[in-house]
């Protein structure tokens, strides 16, 4: 198969998986990485567009994935990778704190064009990074710094990143901070909104929390609340109506910075700009990446202009931060989402993929909640009597599915849940075919 061969949106599977050449790469790679540097899957990949991976054996693979979370509008997007290469002929690097250029604005006027709650009366302003982590950092950093408060509160099953901070920050230290403390301090951890395992409704589970934060942190040292809207590597799970709204609510009258981590579940994957429009918020700070940039690394901190002023000159920033190839790559996504009408799509993808996770749910009792929004989605596996994580039949359901040709990733604190974030391209008859693998896969296995 030649590089212009145009990659077929189908699952072909042509070898044993990992092929012949991804077992020559993998022992090749064992000498020189390490361990740490763990791959869920050792195939290695040629080539990709939209919804398809091409191994360096020939095999196609559905990337259900979608590099988790990153190729929201597809694998080398025509217009992503023109743009990228259009900017590569003009200028690669600078440092826009040394010498601004375009592409970084057009992507803030984006950023604040979108937000929620940015209005003329109350303009948003944005810094721009290179990853998720980093951008949960800043949006720390901004709020103590317009605080003048040391504390940060998250939610219970969150995930924000693998920095000495952010794994602080995390539900789960395993792998994450397992071994490479000492850890961040200054951050409470309190109850989410987990409406399979909590029975609580919005308001009740927003009360428990609100009493836990002032008991445990107090409210006059928190500098801000993290919150994913819909949780990423926590299980996808979605709070119960009510609940945001009245977490945010609470933030704003004890002048707590309320931030929404956006990184997963942000840049139209939901159907909506930012999954938190869809709960009647408007935060504070909103953090972006992953799909930001369609696959180039690009990460945004976008948030009132009151608290984003504050900081000093100098203060913020970083030497790659806002990389001009990134920024023309994120304005082609931004293009792309309004041109191809990508919020629709992803509305599309809940219509054929969701009922399509029902109705597995109705054949396989093992199967005990299925939850999500848009091309965010999940199944969470339990015995349904006592709900106890059965993450042993979600790895099995998952390495079944790889020799198949499907690639799915779990999530989830005690990794019973697998989660699927598609690309917006993904067509409904390739839906249909990834969940008859997982059909298969779970009746092989259950």
């Amino acid at each position: 198969m030649s590089a212009e061969t145009p990659i077929t949106q189908e699952r072909r599977v042509v070898t044993e998986i990992p092929g012949p050449k991804s077992r020559e790469l993998h022992a090749r790679r064992t000498a020189v990485v390490p361990p740490g540097v763990h791959s869920v899957l050792p195939v290695y990949i040629d080539r990709a567009h939209d919804s398809v991976l091409v191994d360096v054996d020939g095999n196609q693979i559905v990337d259900v994935c979608g590099g988790i979370g990153v190729t929201t509008i597809g694998h080398t997007d025509d217009a992503v990778v023109a743009a990228a290469e259009a900017q590569l002929h003009k200028v690669t690097h600078t440092l826009f704190t040394m010498t601004p250029y375009e592409p970084y604005v057009r992507v803030a006027e984006y950023l604040a064009q979108h937000v929620p709650g940015s209005t003329p009366e109350q303009p948003y302003k944005t810094l721009l990074m290179n990853s998720g982590a980093e951008a949960v950092e800043n949006g720390v950093k901004i709020a103590r710094k317009y605080t003048g408060r040391p504390g940060v509160a998250v939610l219970d099953h969150a995930y924000h990143g693998r920095t000495m901070l952010t794994s602080s920050m995390n539900y789960k230290a395993a792998p994450y901070a397992l071994g490479y403390g000492p850890r961040a301090g200054d951050i409470t951890k309190a109850p989410n909104s987990y409406p399979l395992r909590d029975g609580l409704s919005g308001p009740e589970a927003a009360q428990r929390t609100i009493a836990y934060l002032e008991k445990v942190a107090g409210a006059e040292d928190l500098a801000c609340l993290v919150v994913e809207p819909v949780q990423g590597e926590g299980g996808f799970i979605v709070p119960a109506d009510g609940f945001l709204p009245a977490i945010a609510d609470w933030c704003r009258e004890n002048g707590i910075v309320f931030i929404a981590d956006e990184v997963q579940a942000g840049m139209a994957r939901t159907g909506t700009v930012f999954s938190i429009e869809q709960f009647g918020v408007e935060p504070d700070i909103v953090l972006s990446a992953k799909g930001i940039a369609g696959g180039l690394p690009l990460a945004g901190i976008t948030g009132r202009a009151e608290i984003m002023d504050k900081s000093q000159p100098g203060g913020l920033g970083g030497t790659f931060g806002g990389n001009p190839v990134s920024c023309a790559a994120a304005v082609a996504v931004f293009e792309q989402i309004e041109s191809q009408s990508l919020l629709a799509e992803a509305q599309r993808i809940e219509r054929a993929f969701k009922p399509a996770l029902e109705g597995l749910q109705a054949k396989y009792d093992r199967i005990v909640d299925v939850r999500g929004k848009g091309a965010m989605l999940a199944i969470e596996f339990a015995d349904p009597e006592t709900l106890e994580h059965d993450a042993a039949l979600v790895s099995r359901v998952i390495a079944r599915a790889a020799q198949e040709g499907v690639l799915l990733l779990s999530a989830g604190a005690f990794g019973n849940v697998i989660r699927f974030l598609p690309s917006l391209k993904m067509s409904d008859a390739l839906i249909a075919d990834v969940v008859s693998v997982i059909d298969a896969a779970i009746a092989a296995e259950i």
